[in-house]
């Protein structure tokens, strides 16, 4: 198992916050809203260094998604912050309607995605926002996994043409990919070579499948892990490969498993290479208040869960 050594812990949002200031000095058409949340989306660097390309749209998510619409129409590349509970559910008609359906080149980011917005509880627990968005065509769906990861996605996604789902969240986690990386949208990351199990993650839980692989060399188990940071499109040729080395695959996500990356390999394994899968995530439950450690627990959502799910998983071979 290769070591994964990271000199920090840091939230994900602050990525985004640092890419789209990046964006702000290097591409004059990239505009920025918010939903009266530009501490928490951290776009404050943005606020200040481009106040004339910043719009603070109030409480008002559905409108700001519709400017966010009208603006490329102009040529802009808008950037909207807000919670990822409010970024889809409150908005998921004008998302449909006004940016999938005409293919608008709007990017809709979303911060405290999952379970690790801790103590606001079940009704900002949004753990159904991949499933909604990935089914809207046209869509693109992102889910970094560390804060350097985050901020070359939100670079990444500005070259992009098309309407782009990037979720992230609130709590620090280890940063441990390169600063300097190069984000292919749809390109899978191969982190850990191996031929016993396949484990492939996403977000937060790509750390979570790093100390699971470590427990498992212990125990001589030979984890590959693979971390799709970009569930829609899905490098189904990534996942195939892995998967007809290791001839099993544990999936694991901050999300439902109804909906998630979970489902999406379990469609392509079903059409194409039907073998043994596990899946780590919610099961069919809202979250509740707790810390972020307290809930990830809870909902065995860490490496004991992804440990158990290998042992469930490897018996099935």
């Amino acid at each position: 198992m290769k070591d994964f050594p990271y000199t920090e812990s840091k939230d994900t949002r602050s990525g985004f916050g640092a890419g789209l200031h990046e964006l702000g000095k290097s591409n004059p058409n990239v505009v920025a809203l918010c939903a009266d949340l530009t501490g928490s989306l951290k776009m404050d660097a943005f606020k200040k260094d481009f106040p004339e390309r910043f719009f603070q749209v109030g409480i008002a998510e559905a409108n700001m998604i519709g400017l966010a619409a009208g603006m490329t129409i102009g040529g802009k590349i808008p950037f909207t912050g807000t919670f990822a509970n409010f970024s889809t559910g409150r908005v998921y008609d004008q998302i449909r309607q006004s940016v999938a359906y005409s293919g608008k080149n709007v990017k809709i980011c979303a911060s405290h995605a999952g379970v690790t917005l801790g103590e606001d509880g079940a009704t900002h627990h949004i753990l159904e926002d991949v499933g909604m968005m990935k089914m809207l065509p046209h869509m693109t769906v992102i889910n970094p996994c560390d804060y350097n990861q985050t901020k070359a996605a939100t670079i990444a996604i500005a070259a992009y043409e098309g309407p782009v789902y990037l979720r992230f969240g609130r709590p620090v986690v280890p940063n441990f990919t390169p600063a300097d990386q190069n984000f292919q949208i749809g390109k899978a990351v191969l982190l850990n070579e191996g031929k016993d199990v396949s484990i492939i993650a996403t977000g937060h839980l790509v750390w979570k499948a790093i100390l699971a692989g470590k427990i498992l060399a212990e125990q001589g188990i030979d984890a590959e892990i693979i971390n799709i940071h970009t569930i829609k499109p899905l490098d189904e040729e990534a996942i195939l490969a892995s998967v007809a080395k290791t001839r099993c695959v544990v999936s694991a996500e901050e999300h439902q498993l109804n909906g998630g990356l979970g489902d999406s390999i379990a469609q392509l394994l079903a059409r194409i290479m039907p073998l043994p899968l596990e899946m780590v995530g919610v099961n069919d439950s809202f979250g509740e208040s707790g810390t972020p450690e307290q809930l990830m627990e809870k909902y065995k959502l860490n490496e004991g869960a992804i440990v158990e799910a290998v042992q469930k998983v490897m018996a099935r071979k």
